[in-house]
């Protein structure tokens, strides 16, 4: 069996993900530490092994990279899952995670799912055919100058002690723009570039799985998205990403090569 999955696929995935960490919020944590400041909690591994089993369940010959767990970056079939991006957020109680998964087949991203439970906002992306929030089709701001344009930023987990920690480039845009926020959650940052309430964002340290499905669906709403140095490949190392309205990407991407 090596059938693609579709959308509504993703989208029950996503909602029942999403229910097993809005059904835990809130509740007693059990936290670990992968790093000093990168956590991840039972929950985590609760949404990581549902969608795990229901992949392998349904389509036992496809690839899974996820965050938990890692897995193979190869094959015809491939998925990328962030069972609870936002770990931060949620083990603190703030109320700004999401699931995201992605599918691709033969190394081109086709499929992107990210589903807030807090807010009830599914984002869906497929490849040439468009982006949507809760049935609503998405596009990218207008905004044409970075003066008037509000960004989104955020940092590694490495951030206490990287040479390249982003600070600078945060300080640069925070004083030629009307503000860049840090939500704790690449995969709702590249959710909010598709539907216009960011009008950029930018991270140099990432994962396949933090941006695939949010990178889909923001170019699916009208985005450019490369990574800093302006190459497509933003799901290949070395893993950086840069996703901006047409308008504004390459004047972000002339400050960010600097």
């Amino acid at each position: 069996m090596n059938f693609s999955p579709n959308l509504p696929d993703l989208e029950r995935l996503a909602r029942q993900a999403g229910q097993i960490l809005r059904d835990n919020y809130e509740k007693d944590l059990q936290v670990e530490y992968k790093g000093v400041i990168d956590l991840v909690t039972h929950v985590d591994h609760l949404s990581e092994d549902f969608l795990l089993g229901e992949i392998a369940r349904q389509f036992p010959d496809h690839q899974v990279m996820s965050e938990e767990s890692g897995g193979a970056d190869y094959g015809e079939h491939q998925w990328y899952i962030d069972p609870l991006d936002g770990t931060v957020n949620y083990a603190h109680g703030v109320p700004l995670f999401c699931v995201s998964i992605a599918y691709a087949r033969r190394g081109q991203l086709v499929l992107g799912a990210i589903y807030d439970p807090m807010r009830d906002e599914l984002f869906l992306g497929e490849r040439g055919q468009g982006a949507w929030c809760n049935g609503r089709r998405l596009q990218v701001s207008q905004a044409t100058s970075l003066e008037k344009s509000l960004l989104v930023t955020g940092f590694p987990y490495d951030t206490w002690y990287a040479k390249r920690n982003n600070f600078d480039y945060f300080v640069k845009f925070a004083r030629m723009t009307q503000g860049v926020r840090r939500l704790g959650s690449a995969a709702i940052d590249l959710c909010y570039v598709a539907a216009g309430r960011f009008d950029g964002y930018w991270e140099l340290s990432l994962k396949p799985w933090d941006v695939a499905a949010g990178g889909l669906i923001a170019l699916e709403a009208g985005a450019l998205v490369t990574n800093v140095d302006g190459h497509p490949g933003f799901i290949q190392p070395p893993q950086s990403i840069l996703a901006a309205n047409p308008n504004l990407h390459p004047l972000m991407l002339e400050h960010l090569k600097q």
